[in-house]
């Protein structure tokens, strides 16, 4: 088999793999169908304030004893006197809740910045209620009760400070407790007079513009998880009501790439929800209504291309429920302290064994060597191509004998060419087996190993996946920056600089390779660099630095290699001379 195929094939192969798991993701598994169920329904349109914080407001003055012998008095009700915003917070998050119907508003992770520089919002931008933590009826139709203005009261236990927000009066009584923990749990208690009441999060997590919502490889999921077994569906794989059990039921969640928010159901769940819902386009870029996606999934034409999100329920078994909920990162290490299982939702793919370590590689050059996510990428690779130095030395040497063999390998072909096919122009199988036949021996008599020259490119094969996996799943590099205009490694580089750059790196390396005898081979070897950089405008910057970086090493060891060997052969030539001289 000739070398130069093989490291086509080789190539070929690298592209395909990465273009099938590109845009053709493996499935995830498969689901049993669950009935249709109503959704939302209509919500009334009201503001909410800006999530900061605010004095709490009283409760109620409690009514004068009533006089002796007379009946009882109802109940006074529990109202507060104006709407206002009550934020809990720590290090890690900052969650502002509205006392109007004790819903959540904003929830702010410090240590992240989104695309404006600001402080990452979690909850997404809407025009209109229910917000997260609204109460909803059995058929997800928001109660009465999220418009009323809750008395809101901090109280201090020993895990950390508590809100409380209570409310009775016309639309019934509730009463909700938020407990915010330090490692970023969100535990939540919540009774209401209204029997089997559901509580809402979501729909999704963080706002997008029209466009990333309608970008399908900015991938945006419904997670949960039933005795330890994981489930995963895009928001445009739900298009019904997903109906989950209260037992067995581990947690539910919603996710994107690097985020994630899941609810982990206590007491008194009798079970959950996953609703589909469509998006509607609000006065503001990135704010959007959500309306009920129609039972059965079947949408109107005008609604077909409308991006979808996911909502969830938790169903109260009685009047009372209990929760914990995780809103951040999905950082595998943090997660995986949390006694949930949540680590199931990073999925790092087939390469994780490779992936896995080269993130912690990168962490350790980042926190130890260089403070820039860039750097590490260049160092980590200048590290793997030292450890594969063996191999392409070998390569090299494989290379270079198959350049001296090319006159030999080009005489055969020759010899055979006439005998390719008959008279009729047909082709003949068997003189080309036999032809191979002679290269083969060829390579055996020399001890040249065709598949020599490919043994480095095959090797990092699995490197360049674990790569492309690594920075589409590590949310340590989400927004990392390198130099000047690569402002995120996570994301394609806006002005395709690096993409460029590579293929005349890939250029100038084939140039140093010995081209194949075969023209046709010749062409389309030529043609490999001009397919990979058109291939590689979509890859994530760090990805194309990461092979940049391998290409310029390449460069600089073929260059020393064939620098070494002509001077070797210089020195030798007269010593080969004399032995001649002296033979005759």
């Amino acid at each position: 088999m000739d070398n130069r195929r093989l490291l086509l094939a080789a190539v070929l192969s690298m592209g395909i793999l990465l273009a099938w798991q590109y845009l053709f993701p493996p499935p995830e598994p498969v689901r049993q169908p669950l009935p249709p169920e109503t959704s939302l329904a209509a919500e009334a349109t009201r503001p909410v304030p800006d999530p900061a914080a605010a004095p709490v407001a009283a409760a109620a003055p409690e009514a004068d004893a009533a006089a002796a012998g007379e009946p009882a008095p109802a109940a006074e009700p529990i109202v507060a006197a104006a709407e206002e915003v009550v934020a809990l917070e720590n290090a890690e998050v900052r969650a502002s809740f509205s006392n109007r119907g004790g819903q959540l508003v904003s929830l702010v992770i410090k240590s992240k910045r989104g695309t404006d520089g600001e402080p990452l919002e979690l909850v997404q931008r809407r025009a209109a209620a229910p917000w997260p933590f609204a109460l909803i009826d059995g058929a997800g139709v928001a109660l009465p009760i999220n418009d009323e203005l809750f008395v809101a009261e901090r109280e201090a236990t020993a895990a950390g400070e508590q809100l409380v927000l209570r409310y009775r009066g016309a639309a019934g009584s509730a009463e909700k407790r938020f407990l915010l923990h330090p490692d970023g749990r969100l535990d939540l208690e919540v009774s209401a007079s209204v029997p089997g009441f559901g509580v809402m999060v979501g729909p999704g997590l963080r706002s997008r513009s029209a466009e990333q919502l309608a970008n399908r490889f900015l991938k945006r999921s419904a997670v949960w998880s039933v005795a330890g077994t994981a489930s995963v569906e895009t928001v445009e794989e739900v298009e019904e009501t997903l109906r989950i059990a209260g037992a067995g039921l581990d947690w539910i969640g919603v996710e994107d790439t690097y985020f994630l928010v899941a609810v982990v159901p206590g007491e008194g769940v009798a079970g959950a929800r996953i609703e589909p819902v469509l998006l509607d386009a609000g006065a503001e870029e990135g704010v959007f209504d959500a309306r009920a996606l129609p039972a059965g999934g079947e949408v109107a034409k005008a609604d077909a291309k409308r991006p979808r999100d996911t909502r969830l329920v938790l169903v109260a078994d009685n009047g009372r429920l209990t929760a914990s909920s995780y809103w951040g990162s999905k950082q595998y290490d943090r997660l995986k302290e949390l006694p949930w299982g949540l680590e199931r939702t990073v999925r790092w793919g087939w390469l994780g064994f490779l992936a896995r370590p080269m993130l912690w590689g990168l962490q350790w050059i980042h926190a130890n060597l260089v403070a820039n996510y860039g750097w590490a990428i260049v160092v980590l690779t200048t590290v793997l191509k030292i450890l594969l130095l063996p191999l392409s030395l070998a390569s090299f040497k494989s290379m270079r004998k198959m350049q001296k063999l090319n006159p030999r390998m080009q005489a055969i072909r020759e010899r055979w060419r006439s005998k390719l096919r008959d008279k009729q122009g047909r082709f003949n199988p068997e003189a080309q087996k036999q032809m191979n036949e002679e290269v083969m021996a060829l390579y055996r008599t020399e001890g040249v190993n065709p598949a020599g020259g490919c043994l480095p490119i095959l090797v990092q094969l699995p490197i360049f996946f674990a790569f492309y996996q690594l920075l589409s799943t590590a949310v340590e590099l989400w927004h990392s920056p390198w130099i000047g205009w690569v402002k995120d490694l996570t994301a394609p580089d806006p002005f395709y600089a690096l993409p460029i750059i590579m293929g005349v790196t890939q250029i100038l390396q084939q140039r140093m390779t010995p081209a194949p005898p075969d023209p046709i081979q010749k062409r389309m070897i030529q043609a490999m660099p001009i397919v990979f950089t058109v291939f590689s405008l979509g890859f994530p910057a760090g990805l194309v630095l990461y092979w940049l970086t391998n290409n310029v090493l390449s460069i600089v060891q073929q260059g020393l290699y064939n620098r070494f060997q002509d001077r070797h052969a210089v020195e030798a030539a007269p010593a080969a001379a004399g032995r001649k001289g002296r033979g005759k």
